[in-house]
């Protein structure tokens, strides 16, 4: 039984009951997600690329990325070219030029570090390594060593033989950044003199001097001590077997000389800035014996070096 009273709903209530019953459709739009985020290109499925790039080395899982900056910092410009062929990672770490800023301000301390920013803008493209690579420079973590070697008439004993004697004598000069350096010429190995090769040793058997760098040219003198001093001067020229080696230094020319008495001056003063006015002329002598070309040898190969080698074994040292 239907009954006759029928309830009248408004057409405006009956269409936003219709809405509130029907259910919308989002669409997904999931590159909406991707603006700002920097996305790497899908490789193809199954190569190497598109596996999980997990660095297996402990070391660099261990050891976060600023202490491993704080390490290269504190280490020797050759040992930073030693560490950038261990991998990928510590050579694009080591292409950062605070590393080797530092060591050519060091090593050319002496030029100022005006002079120096000079230098790196025009000739170099303003690159520090590039500049610690191609510009000559003198080492200092070792000893620039001359072999020399020569034969000596011995004293006859039978009208038969003539004996003769090889001998061998070494020059060494160690170099610092402050423009000093100390020379020694001793017939000892150089693992018998790197022990006094410092401003600690006895200055009658080491002498300390001043030297100065242009270009590739090394000016180097020192004052022999005694009643009337002798100076000894020294132009060299650097080179290198490798680039940026400069592990060779040959002698272009060595000269002694008398110095008047009342010009004498103490070894720590500026000699080269003094030395023209206060040489004999007369007195200058210029040597053409002796002369081999230097040879470096950093202070960890010593004693490994080929120059420990006695005359038995090594008549002639070629340095090449």
């Amino acid at each position: 039984m239907t009954s006759d009273y029928a309830l009248q709903v408004p057409d405006e209530l009956e269409t936003a009951l219709q809405l509130k019953t029907v259910q919308y459709l989002v669409a997904q739009r999931p590159w909406l997600d991707l603006y700002g985020v920097n996305v790497r290109p899908v490789a193809p499925y199954g190569s190497v690329v598109r596996m999980v790039n997990v660095d297996p080395a402990l070391i660099h899982r261990c050891l976060p990325d600023e202490l491993l900056f704080e390490v290269f910092s504190r280490m020797a410009p050759y040992d930073l070219g030693r560490a950038a062929c261990v991998c990928r990672k510590w050579r694009y770490t080591l292409r950062n030029p605070i590393f080797w800023r530092n060591a050519c301000l060091k090593a050319w301390q002496l030029s100022g570090m005006v002079e120096n920013y000079k230098i790196l803008q025009s000739k170099y493209e303003s690159s520090w390594r590039k500049m610690w690579l191609l510009r000559p420079r003198i080492r200092t973590d070792g000893l620039y060593v001359s072999r020399n070697t020569y034969i000596r008439a011995g004293v006859r004993e039978w009208t038969v033989t003539n004996p003769v004697h090889l001998v061998c004598y070494y020059r060494y000069m160690r170099f610092f950044p402050s423009g000093r350096f100390l020379y020694k010429t001793s017939g000892q190995a150089v693992k018998d003199v790197v022990k006094c090769m410092n401003f600690r040793a006895s200055k009658t058997d080491v002498f300390i001097g001043r030297h100065t760098l242009t270009d590739d040219e090394v000016e180097a003198a020192f004052m022999y001590p005694g009643l009337r001093p002798t100076m000894w001067r020294a132009c060299l020229r650097l080179r290198g077997t490798t680039l940026g080696a400069n592990n060779r230094m040959d002698i272009l020319s060595l000269s002694t000389s008398k110095v008047n008495s009342d010009g004498v001056i103490e070894p720590e003063e500026d000699i080269l800035g003094r030395v023209e006015w206060q040489e004999d002329d007369i007195s200058r002598v210029s040597h053409n014996r002796g002369l081999a070309p230097f040879t470096f040898v950093p202070f960890e190969e010593v004693e490994t070096s080929v120059l420990n080698l006695p005359v038995e074994k090594m008549d002639y040292y070629v340095p090449g």
